[in-house]
């Protein structure tokens, strides 16, 4: 392999925080667009994030991306 096991690591984190932020937003809708008015709590908060559902897509994404970086980083190197 090109480069170390932690910096593959520090890699692989780093693409999976930077694509769950791009991930969180899809699909979201706040408790006033769904029409739920929960008592003291904010009207913009999402009604459903489904946030183990976004973490696999996630995983899946930032797995396919970092064999696809690995794989770059093999052929030019």
């Amino acid at each position: 392999m090109p480069f170390s096991t932690p910096l593959a690591i520090a890699i692989y984190l780093t693409m999976w925080w930077i694509v769950l932020f791009a991930i969180l937003p899809i699909g979201v809708r706040s408790s006033q667009e769904e029409g739920e008015t929960p008592e003291g709590g904010d009207p913009g908060a999402p009604a459903a994030p489904r946030l183990w559902m976004k973490a696999a897509i996630t995983t899946v994404a930032s797995t396919v991306l970092f064999v696809l970086f690995a794989l770059y980083v093999k052929w030019m190197g």
